[in-house]
Formats: C-alpha cells, sequence, structure tokens
C-alpha cells in the first residue's frame, strides 16, 4: 500500500487487443486473447488446505511474517454491540455495506487464511481484499496472460489454490476484492527496461530505495493493469481495486533524476492520472464489477495533486469507490491541528473524511467512499482495538457503512469488530466457534 508520507507500450497493435467482458462470446474472446486460458482453468488441481504457510526469503514481504499464529478470537466483545451478518449478494454485485480486511498474497496462500475466515464468521467483517499482483510484480495466482507469462511473473505463486480460497470464501458470505498495483511494478520494469521510468544519467530510474517503477505515462501498463483485473474476475473476485494508480513520491533530488519517455504529450501528473483513470474504467466496463481505487489519505483535504498526480475532485469523478487511506501515522505533526496526529484516531479520521465528503457533495455522481483504516503500529501510540475501533466509529459516526482495515501481516484485533449474537460473555474461543457453526447449520448462507 503506498505511502502517504509526501517523504511512476506493449509492442504496436497490444491496444487493439480484444477486451475482457462478460457478453454471451466472453469464452470465445477470451481463448483467442490468452489461447489455452480454459484448458488452464480445467487443468488446475487444487488442494485444502495448504501444508504450511508460506515462506520465501526472497519476498519483499516476508518479513511482515513470523512464526506464532494470532488467536483471533481471543479478545472477542462477545456481548456488545450485534451485528446482522447479510445474505450474499447477487453476482456481479458488492454487499450492500463492506466491511474489510487487507490479506497479502502470502497470508491469503497460508494457513492464517483459515484464522481470517473465523473472524470474519464471528464478527462484522464482510470482505477480504486481496493481493492478486502486489507491490512486486508478481501475480499470486498462476496467470496466462502471455505478458505476465513472458516476464515471470509466475514465479513466486503465493496460493496455488486460489479458485478453492474463493469458493470458500463464497460459501461463508465473504466478499472477494482483488487489489491490483500498477505504477509500482519493479518486475516489469525490469522485464521491460523501455517501459519503466528512466534515469536522467541513462539506465532505469530508481526510488531511493532502490525499486523501479514503470512509466506511469505508458500507455500500455494501464492496458496490463486492466487485463489483470479482467483475468481476476474470471477467476472468481466480485471487485477489482487498483493500487498506485499515481506517480512516485520521492525526496526531491531523486525525483530530479526521473524521466518519462512516453511523456510524448507533455501531460502533467494530474491530467495523466486522470486520462488513465478514466480508460482504466473503461476498459474494465464490461466485467460488470465495481472499479475502486485506493489513494492518498491526504487527497481528501489536499488542495493540489501532492506531486503524484492525485487529486480528490479527478479521483471520486473516475470510479465507483475511493478507498483514502487515512491512517493518523501519516499525518504531519500540525495536521488539523494536532501536534501529534498518530495520537488522535477518532479526531483525525473524521476530519479527513469530512473534508472528502464536502468536497464529494460538489459532485452529483461522485464515488463512494471506502477509507482504509489504521490496524498496525507506527510510532507511538501502540495501536490495539481501541484505537482500530475509534476510527471505525468515526467513520460511521459520519454516515458511511464502509471501511477497510490494514495490517500488512494480517492481524487484526477482534475487539474491535462488532461480534455475531447469541454468544454468552464466557464462551470460550472453542463455544464461539461451535455457536456460529450452529448458526449457519440453522440458517444457510444463500450461494450467489
Amino acid at each position: 500500500m503506498g505511502s502517504q508520507l509526501i517523504v511512476g507500450h506493449h509492442e504496436a497493435g497490444y491496444l487493439n487487443a480484444p477486451r475482457f467482458s462478460l457478453h454471451p462470446n466472453m469464452v470465445r474472446g477470451l481463448m483467442r486473447f490468452v489461447g489455452g486460458f480454459v484448458l488452464f482453468l480445467a487443468s488446475i488441481a487444487l488442494a485444502w488446505p495448504a501444508a504450511a504457510e508460506a515462506q520465501n526469503p526472497a519476498a519483499s514481504l516476508i518479513h511482515h511474517h513470523d512464526a506464532t499464529r494470532p488467536d483471533y478470537l481471543r479478545d472477542l466483545l462477545l456481548g456488545g454491540d450485534v451485528s446482522i451478518r447479510l445474505p450474499p449478494p447477487p453476482r456481479g454485485q458488492p454487499p450492500a455495506v463492506v466491511r474489510g480486511v487487507y490479506l497479502n498474497a502470502w497470508v491469503f496462500g497460508s494457513t492464517r487464511f483459515n484464522d481470517l475466515v473465523a473472524l470474519a464468521d464471528s464478527t462484522e467483517i464482510n470482505a477480504f481484499v486481496i493481493d492478486v499482483k502486489d507491490g512486486t510484480g508478481y501475480f499470486t495466482y498462476r496467470s496466462s496472460l502471455p505478458l505476465a507469462v513472458s516476464i515471470g511473473a509466475n514465479r513466486e505463486l503465493r496460493a496455488r489454490d486460489t479458485r478453492r480460497r474463493l469458493a470458500i470464501l463464497r460459501e461463508h458470505g465473504i466478499h472477494p476484492i482483488a487489489r491490483i498495483v500498477v505504477a509500482k511494478d519493479p518486475l516489469l520494469a525490469v522485464e521491460r527496461p523501455h517501459w519503466a521510468i528512466q534515469d536522467i544519467d541513462g539506465g532505469i530510474w530508481r526510488d531511493r530505495f532502490g525499486t523501479p517503477w514503470v512509466d506511469t505515462h505508458r500507455d500500455s501498463v494501464w492496458m496490463y493493469a486492466a487485463d489483470v483485473a479482467a483475468e481476476a474476475v474470471l477467476m472468481g473476485f466480485r471487485e477489482v481495486q487498483f493500487d498506485y494508480v499515481r506517480f512516485p513520491d520521492d525526496r526531491p533530488e531523486f525525483l530530479a533524476r526521473a524521466v518519462y519517455p512516453s511523456n510524448q504529450a507533455n501531460r502533467t501528473r494530474r491530467s495523466a492520472i486522470r486520462r488513465y483513470l478514466n480508460l482504466l474504467r473503461e476498459r474494465i466496463g464490461d466485467l460488470g464489477v465495481p472499479f475502486t481505487i485506493s489513494v492518498f489519505g491526504l487527497t481528501t483535504s489536499a488542495t493540489n495533486d501532492l506531486g503524484i498526480g492525485q487529486y480528490w475532485d479527478d479521483l471520486v469523478t473516475a470510479a465507483d469507490v475511493v478507498l483514502p487511506m487515512v491512517y493518523p501515522s501519516h499525518y504531519s505533526r500540525g495536521a488539523f491541528g494536532f501536534r501529534r496526529p498518530n495520537a488522535e484516531p477518532y479526531e483525525v479520521v473524521r476530519r479527513a473524511i469530512e473534508a472528502g465528503l464536502r468536497r464529494s457533495a460538489e459532485f452529483r455522481d461522485a464515488a463512494r467512499i471506502r477509507p482504509y483504516l489504521q490496524s498496525f503500529t507506527l510510532g507511538r501510540p501502540r495501536y490495539t482495538a481501541a484505537e482500530v475501533r475509534a476510527q471505525i466509529d468515526a467513520v460511521e459516526g459520519l454516515g458511511l457503512t464502509d471501511w477497510i482495515l490494514w495490517n500488512a501481516s494480517g492481524r487484526y484485533p477482534a475487539g474491535a469488530l462488532r461480534t455475531i449474537g447469541g454468544v454468552a460473555e464466557t464462551a470460550s474461543p472453542q463455544e464461539v466457534l461451535e455457536a456460529v457453526t450452529m448458526q449457519r447449520e440453522r440458517v444457510p448462507v444463500p450461494r450467489p
């Protein structure tokens, strides 16, 4: 997930390639485009569950994991507020209310996935945001997209049984959202260096962490993202969420070295992002799923594009849902008048969302706001269930119903969440699970 601190063409003919859609001739179009994808789906051998938690020392996300599995039921606020679970929506439609958590690809493919399903079964959580193509450029499952195959994006698969896991989510009434990182794709930048941001002295430009980015002005970078979304929907995801729909944020001395060869029209960053968001929306329009984007939290109140091309008015008029990352820890001293914004989770989130609501009110068909909330500790104080719940209360106090919790390692405090009713305060975790099981036996979960 891109930081909010201010602290980036396919070969000729690609743009005319057939688009994925869900019309009756979809299968034939798909076979022409990705050749053999149907055979690929028919030949997958899936096993449940995964034998052991996925570990890959070469992956950039591995430092988020450890050998201790959390007990998600340990601190449930049993007997507190009750959440009534609604049946899943019809196919192709999101739930009326989306309250979710983020799962990185390794978590999704590991045994921790089971714990998070249990967490959703016993609380108000009804959606998972799951990495499909993360900030490394690698896929969670084996892709059949020709570009992905040719650059080796299948070399580090995180969840080989993705379709089985998505089926489990469907059975449990959990809405699966595919997260797709766009501009921060170091694998694509390295394997297709002429697609990358270039350094003023030659070669590929890299940010201060040594990560190359693709040229945000290059049309086919966005075409690739749209194709990833189409494949994800065919895999079973019900919503697509694009992240890093922006230019790099970095120190001025690094940004001064960046050259964008594809910006032949001399577009501004803001006009480029506006153009490509509209292009993305057009390309995935036939998929029949919501078009959502995650953006810097500062966009709700900033009066410029933050140097990354993201301007609130453009964002809420392009997408169906906008997810500002309003993490209190990402606001600098003095933001909204607070000396330590991180110590004011309720007030910071409330004021950030209020700013976005005021600006969105100027547009008739503005996107739905579904903020990302901080469920991790970055600096003082330590974020517990109380701080997480304070953010949720701030959002809901403004009349919004949707939110997503973010924790890079997939650990969420159950005590911050409303629980399903019918369980005594003294119930053990095992009794909670039994109660949930009994409830589902009495009221079968409708399948879309």
